[in-house]
């Protein structure tokens, strides 16, 4: 119960300034129907509730499963076992997370259908799963992270040359949904599980960040190969629709998409883990609470908490002054990054492997100002015509990919991890709804075009701020050094 408590004040603390905003907006430049108002205050309680017990469940359940996956991963010295297990948990843990059931709901509700919610699942988590297993395979061969990552992305922009900017531009924000409050924990857990085996105390802290950014890759690359056997040039001009669900089928999706990693931990008990029973019982219980938690979530997501981000796009695109949007854009970008819980199980890990030498209050600030740009410019990208995805993205990366020879090699792996846990529940709900209603207010944007991409942004802004910081820690060393 104290544990339970102490997330709810956390959440709490995150989700706040999210409902401050709309109140302040809803008294001031928009304002909501009672109804609607009503609504978006129980999703949010709805939202706050069950990420609290979300998080509960993570910490007893998936962080302890996550470690023993990956000193089982380890120990076995086998590349087939490393390859299976590393597969099996990025294409289950991304099946459940809810960010993407999201995402992928907002595609097919965009789409009319055309992309199906069940089409985008597997696509993305066949992706995340082949590039988890090349991730874990990295670290046990101690291939260099930041060649691993041009390789990559080499082959990622290879792909987006034979794809329509809609299909990368939902490719991209893929990569964001995937690393969510449920996906960044476990996969975290695993990369430490991993790096703690090794000898080398260095090489160790540096491996222990880096495997989220990989995973998901695996994103973007599975929603382009899907683009080369789907055409996206029928579903121009689809009026947007606010995806929903029913209590029951979120119930049953939840349940489903947790079943196999409960069924792994049962497996792997047996075979591998031979843990105390009270723990085990302790893992069985935080999936108990994990499931509860993403019900509770996926409720309050569908009862009025997107819907409510709609209505303030289109409203904000409605004005004459489109720096309105783009000002309130960049401000909500400032504050999401702090709502995010993912961020701060990875700042905690960052301060707790570098003995605090990166404090986790320098890359909060940090990343507030990368996602404060990233929702910005997405805004600017919606109300000026001709401006696409790739003007930010391929600039943006090549950046990025430079930094990685320049910079600290910890803080090429923390960049990219960052990058994913910035684009969490907040960005994948409120953040996406946000750009689709002033998108679907402008009469010259196009929905799939411009409001999706909003995520990939977030996703990559880090990239470059969290690199920069590690510069001017590298700047500040050699001058202490002297």
């Amino acid at each position: 119960m104290n544990v339970l408590l102490h997330k709810l004040k956390e959440v709490l603390y995150a989700v706040s300034p999210i409902i401050i905003i709309v109140l302040i907006l809803n008294f001031t430049l928009i304002h909501l129907p009672g109804l609607i108002l009503f609504q978006f205050i129980m999703g949010a309680l709805a939202i706050i509730v069950g990420l609290a017990v979300l998080l509960v469940g993570i910490e007893i359940g998936i962080l302890p499963f996550g470690n023993h996956m990956g000193t089982a991963v380890l120990k076995s010295n086998k590349l087939w076992f490393v390859i299976i297990v590393g597969f099996l948990l990025g294409f289950f843990v991304n099946i459940a997370e809810p960010d993407l059931q999201v995402l992928a709901g907002q595609v097919s509700s965009v789409t009319g259908g055309y992309i199906s919610m069940p089409v985008i699942l597997l696509s993305v988590s066949v992706g995340t799963g082949i590039m988890l297993a090349l991730g874990i395979t990295r670290i046990v061969k101690k291939i260099p992270l930041n060649i691993t990552f041009i390789i990559i992305y080499g082959i990622v922009l290879i792909l987006a040359l034979f794809s329509s900017s809609d299909m990368m531009a939902i490719g991209f924000d893929a990569s964001g949904a995937t690393t969510g409050s449920l996906t960044v924990p476990l996969i975290l857990a695993l990369c430490v599980g991993v790096s703690a085996m090794k000898r080398n105390s260095k090489s160790s802290e540096e491996d222990s960040f880096g495997l989220v950014g990989i995973m998901s890759t695996g994103a973007i690359l599975g929603v382009l190969i899907l683009n080369l056997f789907i055409k996206t040039d029928n579903i121009k001009d689809v009026l947007l629709e606010t995806h929903s669900q029913k209590i029951t089928d979120i119930a049953f999706q939840s349940f489903i998409a947790l079943l196999p990693m409960v069924m792994i931990l049962v497996v792997f008990q047996k075979i591998n883990f031979h843990a105390h029973r009270r723990a085990f019982f302790k893992m069985l219980l935080g999936f108990l609470y994990t499931y509860i938690g993403l019900v509770i979530f996926l409720i309050g997501v569908n009862t009025g908490f997107m819907n409510v981000g709609n209505i303030i796009g289109q409203k904000l695109a409605e004005y004459d002054n489109k720096a309105i949007l783009v000002g309130t854009g960049f401000l909500l970008g400032m504050i999401i990054i702090l709502t995010e819980p993912a961020v701060y199980v990875l700042t905690h890990q960052i301060e707790l492997v570098t003995s605090g030498y990166i404090k986790r209050k320098t890359v909060l600030a940090t990343l507030s100002i990368g996602v404060a740009f990233a929702v910005g410019l997405s805004m600017l990208r919606i109300v000026v015509p001709g401006i696409q995805l790739w003007h930010y993205i391929l600039p943006g990366f090549v950046i990025s990919m430079i930094l990685t020879f320049i910079v600290p090699k910890i803080f090429v792996g923390i960049a990219f991890d960052s990058g994913g846990v910035a684009s969490g529940p907040m960005t994948a709900t409120f953040i996406l709804a946000f750009a689709q209603g002033a998108s679907d207010a402008i009469e010259y944007s196009d929905i799939l075009t411009d409001s999706f991409g909003v995520i990939a942004m977030v996703a990559m802004t880090p990239l470059i701020a969290l690199q920069v910081l590690g510069l001017i820690y590298k700047i500040k060393s050699r001058k202490s050094e002297v």
